[in-house]
């Protein structure tokens, strides 16, 4: 069960309260994640915000919606990695701001909106309420900011959580990259894009929606989070060798270039296996079960606190 709420609550007026709420993963970031959330709480403190900080995202969702039907919440804060800011999109009310306090081993969207800053610069982009209108997809009825992944990469994101004890680190996914080169069978899949037929087999699919991928890969540079469109990234073939041939490719940035890669974009998506064998999809890097799979882009969802020059 979780602990009470660690509130901290300025000398406000009555009627005046500003909540901000934070979500902290407490699996992520470690110490020095520990430190950077109390300094937020302090710096919004500073600045006449109430805080609220909760591990429990039940917890979290129940008290967003709350505070949200009394007009008292400001901005809902994900402190931990891409999961966690997924898993908050999900559980709190179309509308409400979404700060970011990247602690986690994967800080694509924080990254890629220049959100790795001091807790002290974070309080004023939050205080000062300067925030972006950006598209999530929703997979499943779930939604996802960056990216989902079907077939290999998937089943990497699926043996790391499996082995997963504590905090992740990057070389976490050393051992199940390389089990997944060796065994995994590349089952293939077909894609039906809006209204139009199923496509021919693929082994390899990739959603995108932000051109953003872990390790600095860049899969699908084209996408765009503010146009209202999915980017998908489809390779034909399966087996050892053309899956060593696609990854040197990825790493080199010349898929796009190859013959079997297809790169096209859609409002919505419908992915299932051809022989009914399972396989596996991630979204934002945390498992999400097996095919089939439906996806849609859901224009400007979201609302993300970020610097001027992001807007």
């Amino acid at each position: 069960m979780e602990k009470p709420a660690d509130r901290n609550t300025p000398a406000n007026e009555p009627g005046q309260e500003q909540i901000v709420l934070l979500s902290v993963n407490p699996r992520a970031g470690a110490r020095s994640g520990a430190d950077r959330v109390v300094a937020l709480e302090s710096a919004l403190a500073d600045r006449g915000m109430v805080t609220e900080r909760h591990t429990d995202i039940d917890t979290i969702a129940q008290r967003a919606q709350a505070y949200f039907e009394d007009g008292k919440l400001h901005t809902v804060v994900a402190a931990g990695g891409d999961g966690t800011v997924s898993l908050v999109l999900n559980h709190t009310p179309v509308g409400v701001p979404l700060a970011i306090l990247p602690l986690g081993t994967e800080n694509l969207l924080a990254r890629y909106y220049r959100l790795t800053i001091s807790p002290e610069r974070l309080a004023e982009l939050i205080c000062s309420g300067q925030t972006v209108s950006v598209d999530a997809g929703q997979a499943n009825g779930r939604l996802f900011m960056l990216m989902v992944g079907i077939g290999f990469d998937a089943q990497v994101v699926s043996e790391v959580d499996r082995r997963r004890t504590g905090h992740i680190y990057k070389w976490s996914y050393f051992k199940p990259i390389l089990a997944a080169v060796r065994t995994y069978q590349y089952p293939a899949m077909r894609i039906r894009i809006d209204e139009q037929s199923f496509s021919e087999p693929v082994c390899w699919a990739f959603v995108a929606n932000v051109p953003r991928y872990a390790g600095g890969l860049s899969i699908v540079p084209q996408a765009d989070e503010t146009d209202g469109l999915l980017d998908l990234c489809t390779l034909r073939r399966g087996r050892f060798w053309p899956g060593i041939k696609y990854l040197a490719a990825v790493v080199f940035r010349w898929h796009a270039r190859l013959r079997d890669c297809e790169m096209k974009q859609a409002k919505r998506l419908r992915i299932e296996p051809v022989d009914g064998m399972a396989i596996p999809f991630q979204l934002d890097g945390d498992p999400g079960g097996d095919l089939p799979l439906d996806i849609e882009i859901l224009p400007g969802r979201l609302r993300l606190v970020v610097p001027a020059d992001k807007q």
